[in-house]
């Protein structure tokens, strides 16, 4: 019976960051005074044992430290995080986990320890290696710093690692973003992830946009062009802006686009996880205070509840997912991880295919190289009545571009 379960993870958020970056609209805090390590890690075992109930026997296939910058927090408090994880839920023998960490805030040999209490994969913030382009961006770190952290990484024995890259960056040239992917693809990571800078509501770019933002044009040239590269270096796009070598997909990533369930514990962080009830699958949400100071407040009074997605919403929420990845989904999936048939669909994928912004290859549907370049409009098809607004899907609300 607990097969017809999606595979759980674990979304685990630290708020703090040295310093706010203009372009940032996740849920990040410039860190005042000192880290309260000891107190926020009791929290976060605390949040998530308020959750266990809704596991139902399943044991944790990845886990993933986000921030902010988690890499503020020592080893030996991951370390602690992590014991207290498998001791309420268990970890599968092959768990992924990865860290957050951005060159500026990791010592010089605190990899290897990081490693020894747990962590197996590294997602780093390099976003470019031009020295003028991490100054606009307002990142703390050097390109000197992205190598050195490499370094440390490779040392530690943790080949299983990503590099964040932004392209379109203000004043940015087509020479320089390829120049970026060929530094980076030089250092070998197993995954890259290349996105292009938007300017978020709410973000210091927003209310003043960096002068030389390059135009759509420009932008598609530099997307093309990197892709290219990474193509012919063995690096394989099987998501919006996401690239893996063989067998180096993010897993907890593709639990979010393949719309199975995850608890979410620390500030601000958001769940979602699948129930078999009586009256049969029931799939809800959950979302914790932002603001640090209330989330652990929150957390001493004991205070969680889920909050059931709306049937109109479901169909929705799996295909903002779904159509990120260039595989696309099987109508089975589909009716696994909602509890819905897919003829409820029918009118709008004919629409699409006519459209020819989504197509079928063999049972799997999936975008079209025009509904990739479209996304939103093709996900325009199956807005529920009255709209659906980023807080309904918050990991992956970049999807709705």
């Amino acid at each position: 019976m607990l097969k017809q379960l999606p595979p759980l993870s674990l979304y685990v958020h630290f708020p703090w960051c040295v310093r706010k970056c203009p372009y940032c609209d996740f849920n990040s805090h410039a860190l005042h005074g000192e880290l309260p390590e000891s107190d926020y890690v009791e929290a976060l075992l605390r949040d998530l044992a308020a959750q266990a109930n809704a596991v139902q026997g399943r044991e944790l296939q990845s886990v993933f430290l986000g921030g902010g910058t988690p890499s503020l927090f020592s080893p030996a408090a991951i370390e602690r995080l992590l014991a207290g994880v498998r001791a309420q839920l268990g970890l599968a023998g092959d768990v992924e986990v990865t860290l957050e960490a951005n060159p500026g805030t990791i010592e010089r040999g605190r990899f290897a320890d990081y490693r020894a209490g747990g962590v197996t994969r590294v997602s780093l913030g390099a976003q470019s290696f031009d020295p003028q382009q991490l100054q606009r961006l307002g990142r703390i770190h050097s390109a000197a710093e992205t190598l050195r952290a490499v370094d440390e990484l490779q040392a530690a024995g943790l080949k299983n690692f990503n590099l964040d890259l932004m392209y379109g960056l203000p004043q940015q040239t087509l020479a320089q973003a390829v120049s970026d992917i060929e530094q980076a693809m030089a250092l070998q990571p197993a995954h890259m992830s290349h996105y292009q800078l938007t300017l978020e509501p709410g973000t210091l770019f927003a209310g003043r946009p960096p002068p030389g933002m390059p135009d759509t044009d420009l932008a598609a040239d530099m997307q093309l062009a990197c892709q290219q590269l990474l193509a012919q270096d063995g690096y394989l796009q099987y998501e919006v802006s996401a690239y893996a070598r063989a067998g180096a997909r993010c897993r907890h990533n593709l639990n979010y686009w393949q719309f199975g369930d995850y608890l979410g514990i620390g500030a601000g962080a958001h769940g979602k996880c699948s129930r078999l009830t009586p009256g049969g699958l029931l799939i809800e949400r959950s979302q914790r205070p932002r603001e640090p100071r209330r989330y652990l407040a929150s957390v001493a009074r004991g205070e969680f509840e889920w909050r059931a997605v709306p049937e109109a919403e479901l169909a929705f929420e799996f295909l903002l997912n779904a159509l990120r990845l260039n595989d696309g989904f099987e109508e089975c999936e589909f009716e696994r991880r909602t509890g819905l048939s897919f003829a409820l669909l029918g009118a709008q994928f004919t629409y699409g295919q006519q459209r020819g912004l989504i197509e079928r290859h063999g049972q799997r549907w999936r975008p079209s190289a025009l509904g990739s370049n479209f996304l939103n409009d093709l996900l325009a098809q199956f807005v529920p009545s009255g709209g659906a607004g980023r807080e309904n899907s918050p990991v992956t609300a970049s999807a709705w571009l």
